[in-house]
């Protein structure tokens, strides 16, 4: 594969390298991927937090979470408490406004938790779906991750009596029984 060569590609790579690290499960390079004030020239001992592009972190489910310390915590529990996780992309969209960048996408995801005390296998398989936002800043050793937004999608679910509600909910009456 050809290295990339438009803002566009080089993005893309590292939105994509940022899911494949979470993937295996690889801490030390998801933590190479976000954002730092060396990356900005800015002294990380003394510096002014609106000055360093200050990331922020938003699971789906999970307050926001703001500061490199704080996003990269949530990143090793996750990684330590999920022994199988699978991200496909769909719905990738990417723009880039002279040094930010712009990433929406949908995560499907399939993950794993621990194996039952009894099985060596995984344990139950699970699917989510989720819309995330990912925005990019350029350093000079490339394109490196400033904020990540995932939101759940709501599933349409039915009752009984054939109607739909929205994840457990019908928008008319309330909760479905």
């Amino acid at each position: 594969m050809s290295a990339p060569h438009t803002d566009v590609e080089q993005v893309e790579a590292a939105n994509t390298a940022f899911y494949e690290a979470m993937e295996r499960g690889d801490f030390e390079e998801l933590s190479s991927l976000w954002l730092t004030p060396a990356d900005l020239g800015v002294d990380d001992e003394y510096h002014d937090p609106a000055d360093t592009g200050v990331v922020s972190c938003v699971h789906p489910g999970w307050p926001v979470l703001t500061g490199r310390g704080e996003v990269l915590r949530s990143y090793a529990l996750i990684m330590a408490n999920t022994d199988y996780i699978q991200f496909i992309l769909t719905d990738v969209h990417v723009s880039v406004t002279g040094d930010t960048a712009l990433v929406t996408c949908t995560e499907n995801i399939l993950s794993g938790g621990p194996a039952p005390e009894d099985g060596a296998e995984l344990g139950p398989l699970v699917g989510q779906l989720v819309v995330a936002t990912n925005v990019f800043r350029r350093t000079p050793v490339g394109w490196k991750l400033w904020s990540h937004h995932a939101s759940p999608v709501l599933a349409e679910t039915e009752d009984e009596d054939g109607e739909n509600g929205v994840d457990g909910v019908n928008p008319d009456d309330g909760p479905l029984a």
